[in-house]
């Protein structure tokens, strides 16, 4: 599992009550009821991991836009 799909698993766990993100062939496994609020605890959430992910992301130097390295 790569980071992106344990961040999704660990809101979905603790916002949407949901266990695992893995499809199981199964109705009353794959389907789940969610309150709105929850799903825009998780939504908040998974904005907020990207906001700060993108301010880590290394960013390129003037002088490496400049010669377009």
């Amino acid at each position: 599992m790569n980071q992106t799909d344990t961040l999704f698993t660990l809101i979905a766990q603790k916002h949407l009550h949901i266990d695992t993100l893995e499809t199981r062939k199964s109705d009353s496994l794959d389907f789940h009821d969610v309150a709105v609020w929850c799903l825009r605890d998780a939504l908040e959430a998974a904005f907020k991991a990207g906001v700060e992910v993108g301010m880590n992301v290394s960013r390129p130097s003037e002088r490496e836009i400049a010669s377009g390295n």
